[in-house]
């Protein structure tokens, strides 16, 4: 122990003031706390409100339920969306050939081209390259230094 704070004292900060080791263990045990309370919190709010808003949900869905409510039945549902999606792929892929041509024929106009279509063609590509990276990150293991072999 009287290594450890022989040590502290000889560490000189390297920009400003740097923080102890229990300093630090103080600052994370007041946030603990603070997250425990806000948890606490919002686990009585649902116990409260919850159920309430369970009910009211469903009553305004209801003509979306099934009923019995059977395995078979969520087995024939799941079927249903599942060729539904496949049937509208042809339309989806006309669109997508629609949207295509229309960025075509902007990149030949580009002279015509206006500054918010311009800013508005850079902000899909920045958010395009943001779900890029969000996927890559996922991809590593929720890690930013590289992937885990």
């Amino acid at each position: 122990m009287a290594k450890n704070s022989d040590r502290r004292e000889k560490q000189k900060p390297l920009i400003g003031f740097t923080p102890t080791n229990s300093e630090c263990e103080d600052r994370m045990a007041s946030k603990l706390k603070q997250l425990q309370s806000k948890a606490c919190q919002a686990s009585q709010f649902l116990s409260k409100h919850g159920t309430t808003y369970y009910k009211q949900m469903l009553e305004q869905n209801k003509q979306y339920i099934q009923e019995p409510a059977t395995v078979e039945k969520c087995n024939e549902l799941s079927k249903q969306l599942l060729y539904t999606r496949l049937a509208s792929l042809p339309s989806r892929n006309e669109a997508f050939w629609k949207e295509l041509e229309h960025v075509k024929t902007l990149w030949k106009n580009k002279q015509e081209l206006h500054v918010e279509q311009a800013g508005i063609a850079a902000l899909f590509g920045l958010e395009c390259f943001a779900w890029f990276c969000a996927g890559e990150i996922v991809g590593r293991g929720f890690t930013f230094t590289g992937y885990y072999v």
